[in-house]
This record gives C-alpha cells, structure tokens and sequence, in this order.
C-alpha cells in the first residue's frame, strides 16, 4: 500500500514514511492509493468480532507491508480495550458514546494507535522523533496520554490559551516528562499553521525527526473509521440511519466516510458544525471560503479552515454534487447549544456535551418522519464545567478522575509567535 499527496506534488510514500514524515513536502494530506472494499460477506463475517478484531481487519490492508498481522491485533487490543456504546436516547435517535477512553475523548482511537505505530518504529531508529502538535481541546490529552512515558519520542504540544476547558488544558499541561505543553497568543488555526511550517522548514528537519499527532497524520485519521463500521453493526438496517457528527477539523467525519467507501453499512451523514460554518456553506454553495475563527462554547470546533477536507474532496472524486448527494450541513450557535443540552436533559434525561448537542439537535432538525439517526458523543461532558452549568442551571459533580487531573499543577510556556526559535534552543 501506498500514500500519495492530496496536492499530487509528492512522490508516494509506505505507510511508516507516511506516519513519520506526516505531512507531504506539498502540503497536502496522505491518502491510501487504493482504499480496500470489503464484500458483504466479509462485512458480515466481521459482525460477530470483538471489536479489536474489526480493527484489526480494516486496519491491515493498509499497514501489512510495515506490521505483522499478529502485531497488529496485539495493538488493537491495546489500543481498543475501553466500551464504545449505541445507546438510545430518545425513540427515533441514538447516541454512539466515544468518551469512555483514558482521556474521555473520542481522540484516544486515534491517539493510541499512532502511539503504538511510531512506538513500533523507533525500536529500528537511534533518533528521537519529536512529536508537533495543534489542540483545539481534545487531541493534546489524548496525544500527552498516548505517548507519556513513550521512550524515543517527546511531545510539543500547541493549545491556544484562553481557549480551551479548564479540565482539557490540565489534561496537556500535567504529565511532565517527555511532554511539553506551548501555549499560543492566538486561536487554534495559528497553532496549526505553525505546526505545518515547521514541518516544511528545512533546517528543523535536519536538527529534529519531526511528526505530527493530529489527524493530519494518517496513523491519526484512518483507525477513527473502525468505530463507524462498529457503530453500524449495533443497528438493524444502518444504511437507512442518519449520522450527524460533530466537526471541527474534519477527521472524525472523513474517517466516516472512509469506512462507508470500504464497504460497511453506513448511512447519509450531516457536517454539525457551530459559528465556524465553513463546510456547511460550502455544500450549500460550492464555495469554499475561510473567514476569522469565531470562539464558541463548543470549543474542539473552533476551525474556520479545516485540514482534513481534501480528504473528503479525494473520498468523493472532488464531485461537488456527489459530496452534496451524501452530506448534509447543519450549523448551531452558542445560545441554540445552551438550550439544546437543557432540553435534551429535561425531556429525554441525556446529558449532552456542547459538541453532542450540536450533532442532537441536527438530527432532530433533520430527521424525516420514521427515519432513525445516531449522533456521536465526542467528549465526556464535565470536560466543560462552565458551559454545562449554564445550561444546566445547577453545578455539576466533578468525577473523581476530574477531581483529581484538577488538583495537579499546570505547567507550560508561553510563546507568541516564533515557534524556531523555541525549537531550536531546545
């Protein structure tokens, strides 16, 4: 298997290449070269697997070349041994719950696999690889859970400050270790721009082996397909359900969509967005256009130029008409989320996340009569204390795994702009 460039300037690389590298030199997006179906009696075969045996079925077309098929399922197991639950809400929709991982966030599927794939390859290297990456919230505790104590890898992680959870900065500022936490004078666009600078600046290359840990990077992306192939074997006749999702950057969905490429039962799906309505406006115009990154309660999706959606543009041909023929768009602003987690809790007694609600509430906007749908929770609620007491209009109990990531002291440093600079003193 091979992974060309999104931008098509970049020669195609293996899997490993790509996992290190990351990030073309075009500044495009890996993308598997053939993207493996599996026939419907394969697809039913797999109904009756674990879920790390599913994992590890739709991950080894893709990384047989670089890992054993033995090793992969061991990784599986390690990466896949927490619940990912359907549970119902209400009568004509579901939730599929993707925060009961180790950092309570649908980015530990991502996070620990990458982990593992890089840890897997370092045991061949004698060079530390450094490890860039941009948070909008969740991705830098779970990338800081997935890599602490990793040896041959250190973590930098960028957060824009003032713009993420209490609980989710604690989450990247606490570890200590081979994890260092930079906090950027600017929103999570900018952390992301500098990360992909620095991937394409020369002379960083030369001094550092560097890798992303966002879902730019393949090893991120493509295993957060494996939960919607096991969303979908949950359901009687998934292919007729809506699925509303909750995006930001992009990946969650585009790895969705992966998965219904590769064969599995999926239905039609709605882009939930909040205020940064970038790709809802496109699939209503055909105009991709970038405006000012809004700050929002639902925070993770605070992205006005999401990375991944060349991924969906390569998922659907680059057709307009065919990405419009399969995805809706839905966006919700600050006030709608409040009342949206507010009513859901009073009427169908489900305690939504900011970003669940926006995904709840498109589902109910969009259903027609007698079709189901199923929204993805993203993240455990408490992560957003001050949004959900306000909504709520009553404090929340803390945890005890809250309780305790709180206590800790946060430790980080502050640079505005000149990310070199910080990393070549280092």
């Amino acid at each position: 298997m091979k992974f060309f460039s999104t931008n098509r300037k970049s020669k195609p690389v293996g899997f490993r290449e790509a996992v290190i590298k990351s990030l073309p030199d075009d500044r495009g997006l890996y993308f598997p070269d053939v993207i493996p179906i599996f026939s419907a009696d394969e697809v039913n075969r797999l109904k009756q697997s674990t879920l790390p045996e599913i994992g590890a079925a739709m991950m080894l077309p893709f990384v047989k070349d670089e890992i054993a098929e033995n090793r992969l399922y061991e990784i599986m197991q390690e990466v896949l041994n927490f619940e990912i639950p359907v549970k119902r809400v209400s009568e004509h929709i579901d939730v599929l719950e993707l925060f009961h991982g180790p950092t309570y966030a649908f980015k530990d599927v991502g996070a620990r696999f990458l982990a593992r794939c890089l840890g897997e390859f370092s045991k061949d290297s004698n060079k530390e690889t450094t490890i860039l990456v941009a948070t909008s919230g969740d991705t830098g505790g779970a990338v800081a859970n997935g890599f602490y104590g990793v040896e041959g890898v250190n973590v930098i992680i960028l957060y824009p400050s003032g713009k993420v959870s209490d609980l989710q900065e604690k989450q990247l500022t606490t570890l200590g270790g081979n994890i260092t936490a930079l906090e950027i004078d600017g929103d999570f666009d900018r952390c992301q721009a500098m990360v992909k600078d620095a991937f394409l600046d020369a002379e960083l290359n030369a001094k550092f082996n560097l890798t992303s840990a966002n879902s730019i990077n393949i090893a991120r992306w493509m295993p957060q397909s494996i939960y919607y192939a096991w969303m979908g074997f949950q359901l009687d006749n998934p292919e007729d359900y809506l699925l509303a999702v909750p995006s930001g950057n992009y990946g969650n969905i585009s790895a969705g969509m992966l998965a219904k490429k590769m064969g599995f039962p999926i239905g039609k799906f709605i882009a939930c967005s909040n205020a940064n309505d970038v790709v809802p406006r496109y699939i209503e115009t055909c105009e991709y256009r970038v405006k000012p990154t809004i700050p929002t309660h639902a925070n993770a999706m605070d992205v006005s130029d999401p990375s991944n959606f060349p991924r969906i543009q390569q998922l659907y041909g680059h057709s307009y008409d065919a990405i419009k023929g399969d995805v809706k768009g839905f966006r919700m602003g600050d006030e709608e989320i409040l009342k949206t987690i507010h009513a859901c809790a009073e009427v169908d007694s489900y305690t939504l996340d900011p970003h669940g609600a926006i995904g709840y509430q498109g589902l109910k906007q969009m259903l027609k009569k007698g079709q189901k749908g199923v929204f993805l929770e993203t993240a455990h609620p408490i992560k957003f204390t001050p949004v959900m007491e306000k909504a709520l209009n009553k404090p929340m109990s803390l945890p005890d795994f809250a309780i305790e990531l709180m206590a800790k002291k946060k430790t980080s440093v502050k640079i505005k702009e000149d990310l070199k600079s910080y990393l070549m003193d280092q």
